[in-house]
């Protein structure tokens, strides 16, 4: 690949396109934001056109980097052994050359490269089109999530017009491999898949960064009320839509797309408000006090369903397995167990571990000490046969400024989780909502089963999310903005999606291509709904109490 791209000019017209100067806000322009929005533009222009040089490359050099054994060749009569092991051998590592020297001198020249090349290849076109994508829909007024996921839909969906440079990204490593076809694209996409997987995990410790315990138990039972209704509402609905319309599936696929359509995005939720200056309003504290409740009953619920599944699982192999409401009660008392014990060793075991950090390297190992709390818990929970999100989760929900406060002692300026966190959610994170746009087929648009799953599945997210608005007993409150600011799912409900595409009940995924790509749609079109309708609700709330106030002359 290094020779191809040095050899071919339209690599040189991409080093010129990124190189060109940097478009300036000057005098001329109307204004500043005017400026700085044609700038953006200009951005989003410049990495469009890198791409659309690059991906041809990329295609031929992928082709030019597959062994010559994986490779379509004419096909040659083997020789025939008495046992057919030692022909069948000389079969697959001689095929296409009638020389066997010559073969072998092919295999060791295609097998020199480092096998980290593609993985780096897969990152940087990765990271472009997420920050492409994510930049054009900011600029839409959109969250940045979904530009990274379409991208990713587009991305894995190149192959309908002839490009295949990048399908290794898509490799299922859950499926079974013989090691001797183990290749470098395999490795390089099973490694991508595994860097998506701790962005997720960094993800979800964010959220409970932004979250804490003090803040659940401030927000008081009408908040409480509003998470338990906005989670059995939506699960139940689920549920059933699946029952109706996939009559073939188990019941734990009904199940888990009650799950799914449970979770609500509370990062999405709290940027709509922050832009309409309503984070203040009493509506806002209890929409997102309802949706940090609402995190961890949902995780809970997707706790249960995992468990539920392994049980299913592990009848499918032949095992005997009893599976009654006991069980069932273990499964629920075992994730509350470990969310409770988790904030009890949150009051001793962080400050031990900042405090060795303080002695060991001072303000540098912030980070690091964060981060082995954060995949502490991870894997605990894997352990206790929960979801690792879940332990990320709880690490973040435990860990309060007060833990590292006296690191921030001394010269230089104060350290902030929040701060140092953001290099890597920037380098992990759209890795992850890539990858699962990557995942989405878009020929199963084509099936109207799909459409309709997709349309059912986005009206009952909505209307269960109503509901929990009208439990609000509060009669100042406006109940239908609370019910619109529960709306979004975002990268809460892709994680759900995401786990259920990985779930098997022996050879059968949970989540199917077709199911999955139902739910991608459910997940954009209620993230996308959101801000205009919570605007709506809330503009229209203050309308009513200017009415009020003010009544019009008779």
């Amino acid at each position: 690949m290094k020779h191809f791209f040095m050899e071919n000019t339209l690599a040189a017209e991409v080093v010129q396109l990124l190189r060109s100067p940097r478009c300036s806000p000057n005098s001329h322009e109307s204004g500043y934001r005017n400026a700085s929005q044609r700038c953006r533009n200009w951005v989003i222009i410049r990495l469009v056109v890198a791409a659309s040089i690059c991906l041809p490359l990329i295609d031929r050099a992928a082709a030019d980097e597959t062994p010559s054994e994986i490779r379509p060749q004419p096909a040659v009569a083997a020789p025939t052994d008495s046992s057919g092991i030692v022909a069948g051998a000389q079969e697959t590592a001689h095929v296409g050359s009638a020389d066997p020297m010559a073969a072998m001198a092919e295999e060791a020249e295609s097998s020199h490269g480092d096998p980290i090349a593609p993985v780096l290849l897969g990152i940087v076109v990765i990271l472009l089109v997420a920050r492409a994508g994510g930049h054009l829909f900011e600029t839409l007024g959109q969250p940045a999530v979904l530009g990274e996921l379409v991208m990713g839909m587009v991305l894995g969906n190149l192959y309908l017009c002839g490009f295949t440079g990048l399908e290794f990204l898509k490799v299922d490593y859950t499926q079974h491999h013989d090691v001797d076809l183990l290749d470098h694209q395999l490795i390089a996409g099973t490694t991508v898949d595994h860097i998506a997987r701790i962005g997720v995990i960094l993800l979800l410790f964010q959220v409970g960064l932004e979250s804490s315990v003090r803040q659940m138990l401030q927000v008081g039972l009408t908040a409480l009320l509003v998470a338990i209704v906005g989670v059995v509402v939506p699960t139940a609905l689920g549920w059933g839509c699946g029952a109706v319309l996939l009559p073939d599936h188990p019941w734990p696929v009904h199940m888990f797309l009650g799950a799914t359509l449970c979770a609500t995005s509370v990062g999405i939720t709290a940027r709509v408000l922050q832009d309409l200056g309503q984070s203040t309003t009493k509506e806002a504290h209890i929409i997102l006090g309802a949706a940090v409740i609402d995190d961890v009953l949902g995780l809970v619920v997707l706790a249960v369903a995992q468990g539920v599944i392994a049980t299913m699982a592990a009848a499918a192999t032949g095992a005997v397995v009893h599976f009654g409401v006991a069980d069932l009660g273990w499964i629920i008392v075992r994730a509350l167990g470990f969310l409770v014990a988790a904030l009890f060793l949150g009051q001793y075991i962080p400050p031990l571990i900042f405090r060795l950090a303080s002695y060991l390297g001072g303000r540098d190992l912030l980070i690091v000490a964060a981060l082995l709390i954060c995949f502490s818990f991870a894997y605990a929970a894997n352990a206790a046969g929960l979801a690792t999100i879940v332990g990320a989760f709880a690490a973040g929900l435990i860990l309060d400024d007060v833990h590292y406060q006296h690191m921030n002692r001394g010269d230089g300026p104060e350290l902030s989780l929040d701060d140092l966190m953001r290099p890597l959610l920037n380098l992990f994170v759209p890795v992850f909502f890539v990858e699962m746009g990557l995942h989405v087929d878009l020929r199963s648009f084509a099936n109207l089963n799909v459409l309709g799953l997709a349309s059912v599945l986005t009206v009952a997210a909505i209307i269960g999310k109503q509901v929990c608005g009208l439990v609000v007993p509060d009669k100042d409150v406006d109940r239908l903005s609370i019910g619109l600011g529960m709306i979004p799912r975002g990268e809460v409900g892709l994680i759900f999606a995401a786990i259920g595409l990985q779930l098997k009940i022996g050879a059968d995924r949970i989540i199917d291509e077709h199911t999955y790509s139902a739910l991608v749609v459910m997940v954009i079109v209620t993230t996308m709904v959101t801000p205009p309708l919570l605007k709506w609700g809330l503009q229209r709330r203050q309308l009513q109490a200017g009415l009020e106030q003010h009544p019009p002359a008779a």
